[in-house]
């Protein structure tokens, strides 16, 4: 295994950057760079110098044994000052030693993998952690890097094991009396398991719109203000206002945090009828942006019907509240009115939804499960039968299988390039 190295901090000036060494090699190149190897896990202060002599900085030194390390390596981190200078300097002199070169994007990470400090499903966690924007988005990455999804893999998989071998003691004794029938015992325990899967599968696209973001899109007719409303939400000049109906021609997005949770509002051209061929692209966008949403904030003038079917949750609002009067709540984008209350409104909505999400975040997770189900409800419908136990005992361990390659045990070959691929190069 070859040492590598690399800057693990945001690249630019900054006022400390982190270096990371990892590899057998590790302590000798701290030892070159300090002259000692400061105790293990106690920040320790040294002049880092080159193999001149030059001194490059003084940093603060941490070093970590095999197996107690992020990469389960004997590693070596430099805190150095920030300079972009300093960094390239500490950097040349570590790429000059013997058995040193720069790690790949994603290398630390995926030696950490290789060597059993992070499952998949932690890493796919950490990844997320390191792109999260609000707290919700925190919150959950935090989740599923701190092992939850593994540990509740472990526990489906031992579940299903027992139940296997259960099967298969009725198999193996088949000329004999077996005194107990297991048959109930195996229900119970396969039935579990889909229930809790069931669950997880439910919870995942509530957990990706956490990662992605939710999608509010604001419908109305031409000139209804929803240009104004956006801009107010946004709290900047976001779309363009004008008495001219038609103006939005295409979906304009902004991102938001709300409650921590990761919000596009989308505005949306007005709903009409109209023999302009680009407003009409522009309309017929609207109306699908509108039904991919997560949820519609639908605006309407006195006497107007609705331009489309409300779904549950949609909100429905009497726009210009501040010269109309009417029978929806009333919101204004010009005045402000009724503004805190759709925001509170939004945000009640979509907390709720995100309550339910699990610790499964991935289309991944979520194929992956539902392949289990299958495995399981084919298995259930097999071991009533004693003719039929070997299959049913064949579609637990494909279920088993099916769920190892949550957490990497089986299968993953084809997806680890595509995971590592979106760490930095210091991770």
């Amino acid at each position: 295994m070859e040492t590598i190295f690399a800057m693990s901090s945001a690249q630019g000036k900054a006022g400390v950057s982190v270096l990371r060494v990892s590899g057998p090699h590790a302590f000798a190149a701290c030892l070159s760079l300090c002259g000692d190897v400061p105790p293990i896990r106690i920040a320790s202060v040294r002049t880092l110098k080159n193999a001149a002599g030059g001194v490059l900085d003084q940093v603060l030194v941490l070093t970590f044994a095999k197996d107690a390390s992020f990469t389960g390596e004997e590693s070596v981190e430099f805190q150095v000052h920030g300079g972009i200078a300093v960094v390239s300097a500490v950097l040349n002199t570590l790429a000059a030693q013997d058995g040193l070169r720069m790690a790949e994007p994603g290398e630390f990470t995926r030696r950490a993998l290789e060597n059993g400090r992070l499952d998949i499903a932690q890493i796919e966690g950490l990844a997320d952690l390191i792109d999260a924007e609000t707290e919700v988005q925190r919150t959950q990455a935090l989740r599923v890097l701190s092992g939850d999804l593994g540990a509740r893999a472990e526990r489906w998989r031992r579940d299903l094991i027992r139940a296997a071998a259960l099967i298969e003691a009725t198999i193996d004794f088949a000329d004999e009396d077996v005194p107990v029938d297991v048959s109930p015992e195996v229900t119970a325990l396969v039935s579990a398991v889909i229930a809790d899967l069931d669950r997880e599968i439910f919870g995942v696209v509530v957990a990706e719109r956490i990662r992605t973001g939710f999608e509010v899109a604001i419908l109305g007719s031409p000139n209804v203000g929803k240009s104004t409303l956006l801009n107010t939400l946004a709290g900047r000049d976001a779309a363009i206002t004008s008495d001219v109906a038609g103006t939005t021609r295409d979906v304009i997005e902004v991102r938001m945090d709300l409650r921590g949770l990761p919000v596009t509002l989308l505005d949306t051209a007005g709903l009409r009828d109209t023999d302009d061929r680009v407003e009409a692209i522009g309309v017929e966008r609207a109306k699908m942006r509108a039904l991919q949403a997560d949820l519609r904030v639908i605006l309407v003038e006195p006497g107007e019907g609705l331009p489309i079917d409300p779904q549950p949750d949609d909100i429905i609002l009497l726009a210009k509240s501040d010269i109309h009067v009417g029978a929806y709540p009333g919101i204004s984008g010009q005045t402000g009115a009724g503004v805190d209350d759709l925001v509170a409104r939004i945000a009640d909505t979509l907390s709720g939804r995100a309550s339910q999400a699990g610790v499964a975040i991935r289309l991944r997770h979520k194929e992956a499960m539902q392949r289990g189900v299958e495995y399981l409800r084919a298995a259930l419908s097999l071991a009533g039968n004693p003719d039929t136990a070997d299959l049913a005992a064949e579609e637990l361990h494909s279920a088993v299988r099916a769920l190892d390659s949550l957490v990497g045990r089986v299968d993953i070959d084809n997806i680890l390039d595509e995971i590592f691929a979106s760490f930095c190069l210091g991770k």
